[in-house]
């Protein structure tokens, strides 16, 4: 009945791997798009923008200097 000998110093860095793995996991799912995504995104933004600024009015009351 021998026990497995485990190297404490791998152990840590294995487990330090695994939890950057699992955190940059989470940052792809939170932050990555591909450029062509970001720039539909901005496109659809500036089209919104644009259609928003087509229906807004002059104000006649306003002094004009």
């Amino acid at each position: 009945m021998s026990a497995d000998v485990v190297n404490l110093r791998q152990f840590r860095k294995d487990k330090r791997r695994s939890e950057k793995e699992k955190q940059a996991d989470q940052n792809r799912l939170a932050f990555g798009r591909t450029k062509v995504e970001k720039s539909l995104t901005k496109a659809l933004n500036d089209k919104a923008a644009k259609t928003l600024d087509q229906g807004k009015l002059e104000n006649p009351f306003r002094d004009k200097d």
